[in-house]
């Protein structure tokens, strides 16, 4: 049976913790600096994310999964969401190989571009409320499994 994390908008949000993620403790460094950075648009998300502000689901920031660190990490729904920047411009078949072994480890990947997180948050903040719904709400009625 799995346990209810939270409601969003009369609709139960169904706990997906995914167990055993593969970590490589090389990227220790790297997660360092990265964190120090200070990216704006995940600064500005992290912001509305921190202490559970965000329909009380925990964010965990810079976390290494694989050999891969993602931006943002909810370990209680195995979703991952990935701020993309101008970096990401020329990186579409690598972003496309990380995603697929991200989701091949029963992970779920919301992307969403740094653009849109500076300029249009609510907007940003509405989506990812939508595709929690979409994949991990189930309705009041119906049994919990």
């Amino acid at each position: 049976m799995k346990e209810i994390l939270t409601v969003i908008n009369g609709i139960p949000i169904r706990r997906n913790f995914v167990e055993n993620l593969p970590y490589n403790p090389h990227l220790k460094v790297l997660l360092k600096e990265k964190r120090k950075a200070r990216i704006l648009g995940e600064v500005i998300f992290w912001k509305k994310v921190l202490a559970k502000k965000f329909h009380r689901i925990d964010f965990d920031r810079q976390r290494i999964i694989g050999n891969y660190i993602v931006d943002f990490y909810v370990k209680t729904l195995g979703l991952i969401i990935e701020i993309d920047g101008s970096s990401h411009d020329e990186k579409q078949v690598y972003d496309r190989i990380r995603e697929e072994y991200l989701e091949s480890l029963g992970l779920l990947v919301f992307r969403i571009s740094d653009f849109d997180v500076k300029n249009s948050l609510n907007i940003v903040m509405k989506e990812l409320q939508d595709f929690i719904i979409r994949h991990y709400g189930t309705t009041p009625s119906s049994k919990i499994l």
